[in-house]
């Protein structure tokens, strides 16, 4: 709430009039003239005047200070946390007999676009402004204000002036400061009139990272373009816990944003655990900003050594994360992207501090979108955002630092028994008025928004179940997901923390993250009573599971037969086995997995060593041995069965039947949308003779073109052989190495302390 102390004028004090006395007749008793006797006797009289003086003088100030566009209620509002003594006029609204709002005043009438982006202008367009304007299928609407430039234009944006907003007709123009980014209301109101179903909402110093707002955010929840993901979730295991610090989450420990309560900048602990949730109803989406986060003056001015910009920078890779209903995050008009089921909670508040404003709203909406079943996600850096060197006062503030904390527990407290959204939505704004949040004038303004809002042809979301109210289950080991946050460079009191944090637990994590759905394929052929335990121990850490396969049987290793020669036609089984796998990969025991490497790697994608030039060669069968032209023979009848899309894309790959295609086929990978092809495919060869090293090529080359393969087995560090193990051979940074050979404990033992370059826990193992 806006906080001012009261000023009184000082009034004078009544001067007592000195009457000369008449003689009379008879004795009198003469009055005391001693100056404390008479105030004494006169004390009641005093006091009275006194009061009546302050009083018309307070009333002639409150008189002028509202004149002059101020807020007089404000003025008394009580700085206290507690103060209840607000009691302001619900408004009576008719919601059935809300006329119809058409745009008559502008030239933009018969303009419609479903995709806006909103902006307050003070100033001549920015150079980030005017590369807004570059983004493709997004309209920009400037807001002007007293400040902006009377002349203001830039090609492709549609400027709204204070006399054009004037004539639009809403309601909530008689509220708005004429000098405030907060009459970006007119603008969302606008939007909405002209077939907004998506608005960006910005400032003008924001550089939206590769020009693209689809990239970074889910601008479609649904429908063919829609991404249909789970998405990350902090875990709701702690009902105490109300608000987080999302920064943690994206790398910045050290920083917090602008709104998050004071108390709370020290809870800098990364998540034991998320959750997941279905996407879809992400209405709000806050992005993070580079360079320039949203941060609050506190941080602006203890957090720097000099004049030098902030550059602040957020893990790019961190993935989104939602928050759950009864968990809270400081939402900005900087870097948000609202959706048609939230765009009641555009709103800005007007009888608050202008810095406030829009964090306030974005409290106020959460817990309203609650209702509708929608949630907020916050999600990975998507604006560089500069630093102009300019921090605003800690006055311009004020309303947080006294009221946030207060405020957000009594939201997450907060229930109503209204059956409609605006209905909900006023009393809310009602209650908080009560509470001290805001004034009265934000009771009025917000009745004025929801008229508006359905004048404008807006359709209010349907009520959803609380699930606050809902017994909520326990979460179980399956759903928990872990992710550990990186430590990105930071600032400290003006001091620049050097170099990046390696989190080992947290880089296992996220290994086992990636992988912990693929199955590893492994065929030993050294002795498996030395090394089947090893490998298990060794990749067991990283895979959903470990099978190993060998010459000869073994229950008690859990060991399967097969032979190398004829591997693949041992796959089938074991992809009917594990039915929900993202994917198998296959590996040769002579030949090592650098699994930190393959992160970058697409899942969805074949992987093959088909650029490994040693491993992988086409041979003319002209002047070969028998042995060559019986595979070739035998490919090409298979070749000749083959279904139609597997066949062309065999033939696109191989133009001359004389020609074979051999694989050492040491490590290779294929994710679950090619498993059905696969098992085809081995059912075409069926009993003919046809080696590993000929039948894997050829099975990739049928079921993908070549330069669709994810080219992660490229950095393969390969020899066709290597007489002893030499460190000098082995890279971490290779995604794999071959040949390296492993047959006894010791061989292990000196293999994971070479490949603990590139995952130090592996010393633990020995």
């Amino acid at each position: 709430m806006q906080v001012q102390d009261r000023i009184f004028p000082p009034s004078d004090g009544s001067k007592p009039h000195n009457h000369q006395s008449r003689s009379k007749p008879f004795p009198i008793h003469t009055k005391n003239l001693d100056f404390s006797a008479w105030a004494s006797e006169n004390l009641y009289k005093i006091l009275t005047i006194l009061l009546l003086v302050a009083t018309v003088a307070a009333l002639f100030y409150l008189r002028n200070y509202s004149t002059a566009g101020g807020d007089a209620t404000a003025l008394l509002c009580l700085q206290s946390t507690q103060s209840r003594s607000i009691h302001p006029k619900f408004p009576r609204i008719n919601w059935n007999s809300i006329d119809r709002i058409a745009d008559k005043s502008t030239p933009f009438s018969t303009f419609r676009s479903e995709k806006w982006i909103v902006v307050s202008v003070s100033d001549y367009p920015s150079d980030s402004l005017t590369k807004l304007t570059k983004i493709k299928g997004w309209q920009l609407l400037a807001i002007g204000n007293s400040r902006t430039p009377k002349d203001w234009k830039l090609k492709g944006v549609i400027y709204l002036s204070l006399d054009m907003q004037a004539q639009l007709g809403f309601r909530v123009v008689d509220f708005l400061p004429y000098d405030s980014h907060i009459r970006k209301t007119v603008g969302y109101l606008f939007a909405i009139q002209h077939g907004a179903q998506k608005i960006y909402d910005v400032d003008d110093r924001g550089n939206v990272i590769d020009n693209d707002i689809g990239k970074h955010f889910d601008v479609e929840l649904v429908g063919e373009s829609a991404r249909q993901e789970v998405i990350l979730q902090y875990s709701h295991e702690n009902p105490n816990r109300t608000i987080v610090n999302p920064y943690v989450h994206f790398g910045q420990r050290s920083v917090w944003p602008r709104g998050l309560p004071l108390e709370k900048v020290g809870e800098i602990s990364h998540e034991e655990f998320y959750t997941e949730i279905f996407g879809g109803k992400q209405f709000i989406q806050q992005g993070i900003s580079n360079g320039l986060p949203d941060v609050d003056s506190v941080f602006y001015f203890t957090r720097k050594a000099n004049l030098e910009a902030f550059d602040i920078r957020f893990d790019e890779k961190a993935p989104k994360v939602a928050l759950p209903q009864g968990t809270m995050v400081p939402l900005n008009s900087f870097n948000t992207l609202f959706h048609t089921a939230a765009f009641w909670g555009l709103m800005l508040p007007v009888s608050v501090s202008t810095m406030a404003s829009d964090v306030l709203r974005g409290y106020w909406a959460q817990r309203i979108l609650w209702e509708v079943g929608g949630y907020v996600v916050v999600y990975p850096p998507t604006v560089d955002r500069y630093d102009r060197i300019e921090g605003y006062p800690f006055s311009e503030e004020k309303d947080l630092h006294v009221n946030v904390g207060r405020l957000i527990d009594f939201l997450v407290g907060w229930r109503s028994n209204e059956h409609r959204l605006f209905e909900k939505i006023l009393e809310l704004s009602y209650v908080m008025a009560e509470e001290g949040f805001w004034t009265e004038k934000d009771v009025r303004f917000t009745a004025a928004w929801l008229q508006d809002l359905l004048a404008v042809g807006y359709q209010q979301p349907r009520l959803m179940a609380l699930e606050l109210d809902r017994p909520r289950g326990t979460i179980g080991h399956g759903d928990r997901k872990e992710f550990v946050p990186r430590k990105l460079p930071s600032v400290h009191l003006g001091v620049d923390e050097i170099g990046t944090v390696n989190y080992e637990i947290g880089n296992l994590i996220t290994w086992r993250k990636s992988f912990g759905n693929v199955v590893l394929v492994m065929f030993v052929s050294g002795p498996v009573e030395r090394t089947a335990l090893e490998w298990r121990l060794l990749y067991g850490r990283i895979f959903k599971t470990v099978i190993i396969l060998s010459r000869e049987k073994n229950v008690d290793l859990a060991v399967e037969e097969g032979q190398l020669d004829y591997v693949y036609k041992y796959l089938p089984k074991l992809f009917d086995r594990y039915t929900s796998a993202d994917g198998f990969i296959f590996l040769q025991d002579d030949t090592v997995l650098n699994y930190w490497n393959l992160l970058q790697a697409d899942k969805s994608k074949l992987w093959v060593t088909n650029k490994v030039s040693k491993s992988w060669t086409s041979v003319s069968i002209s002047g070969k041995s028998d042995w060559f032209a019986k595979q070739a023979e035998s490919v090409n009848k298979v070749v000749a069965t083959m279904p139609a899309h597997l066949q062309v894309n065999y033939k696109e790959s191989v133009k001359d039947e004389q020609i074979l295609t051999i694989c050492n086929s040491e490590v290779f990978y294929i994710p679950r949308k090619f498993v059905s092809d696969f098992i085809d495919l081995v059912s075409l060869v069926g009993e003919m003779d046809i080696h590993h090293k000929v039948a894997v090529p050829m099975f990739f080359l049928a079921m993908d073109n070549p330069q669709n393969f994810d080219s992660v087995f490229n950095s393969m560090r390969y020899k066709q052989k290597l007489q002893t193990n030499s460190t000098s051979f082995y890279s971490p940074e290779a995604s794999a190495v071959h040949p390296w050979n492993v047959s006894s404990e010791q061989d292990f033992i000196k293999l994971v302390r070479i490949m603990a370059a590139g995952d130090p826990l592996l010393m633990e193992l020995v």
